[in-house]
């Protein structure tokens, strides 16, 4: 059975495993993330060495990754811009080594073995501090032209617009409800979660339950969007807020509004959430390698 090597790079934390080719998680662990680059790969190489069989490196990272392991764009950990972070890891370990971005990995995981196994056409969106995702082709990443496939955020769903704070990953993101009702409360953001703005609703706060609607009315405009532009076979959301049960119901009852309105639009999109969660990125990075190594 072939093992590798897996971490999952964020600006906090830096996750680590050991995964084999069944996709079992036979070790994993989490480390705060270096505040500079010789210091992460000084971790990644020491984490290495706990499995001396393992077969290849698989990373996870935020920023747009180019198929040479240089990381471009900006992100919440700056330093791994520029550097080409796959040779790097690669010259430390004498193992080959596979790095992508995290959102493509998430999507990765869900085709290898979550809600899009065996679907070819595929969109994953996660939604979080703001609204990313992957695209998948017959089965294949669609990174882009300019590694931007899959910046579903960067979309603009008002033609009354002003600056950056007009794009849907900050109007639809769960950090754009939490900015949405701190405002109309007159709080500062950051005494609020949006875990508590749902409690709130439910607990019958008109202000929650006015911006939840107006959230989940946001989401069904953009998932409209992405499917009359590419018709997939199912679009899965995931994030933080794909744990809420009532999720998809609530997603599909704007879709279903959306739908009636516009007499034109015949197919509904078909929506879930992710089923891979907290070890998506490390899964879906070893899929990776193991596309790039060809045994898948």
């Amino acid at each position: 059975m072939r093992k590798y090597i897996a971490f999952d790079i964020g600006g906090t934390y830096v996750k680590c495993g050991i995964v084999d080719e069944d996709a079992q998680i036979l070790h994993s662990s989490k480390e705060r993330t270096p505040k500079t680059l010789d210091g992460l790969l000084d971790l990644l190489e020491t984490y290495s060495k706990t499995c001396s069989d393992a077969e290849g490196i698989a990373i996870s990272s935020c920023g747009a990754v180019s198929y040479e392991g240089v990381v471009y764009g900006s992100s919440a950990l700056p330093y791994i811009h520029g550097p080409n972070i796959k040779k790097l890891v690669s010259e430390r370990t004498n193992l080959p080594v596979f790095h992508e971005n995290d959102a493509n990995c998430a999507g990765y995981a869900e085709v290898w073995k979550g809600g899009a196994k065996g679907k070819k056409d595929v969109m994953v969106m996660v939604i979080g501090t703001g609204i990313g995702g992957s695209i998948f082709k017959d089965g294949h990443l669609h990174k882009g032209a300019n590694l931007h496939g899959g910046e579903f955020g960067y979309m603009l769903l008002n033609t009354n617009f002003s600056d950056s704070n007009d794009v849907w990953a900050r109007t639809a993101s769960t950090k754009a409800l939490v900015r949405k009702v701190a405002k109309a409360k007159q709080l500062d953001p950051e005494e609020l979660s949006g875990e508590e703005i749902f409690s709130m609703a439910d607990a019958g706060d008109k202000d929650c339950m006015k911006a939840i609607d107006e959230f989940y009315h946001l989401l069904a405009v953009g998932i409209y969007n992405l499917h009359y532009i590419y018709d997939p076979e199912i679009i899965l959301i995931g994030g933080g807020i794909s744990a809420r049960e009532d999720l998809i119901t609530n997603v599909n009852k704007k879709l279903d509004a959306i739908i009636s309105a516009i007499d034109l639009a015949k197919i509904k999109p078909t929506i879930a959430t992710c089923e891979l969660r907290q070890h998506a990125n490390l899964l879906g990075a070893v899929y990776g390698l193991l596309k790039q190594q060809n045994h898948i």
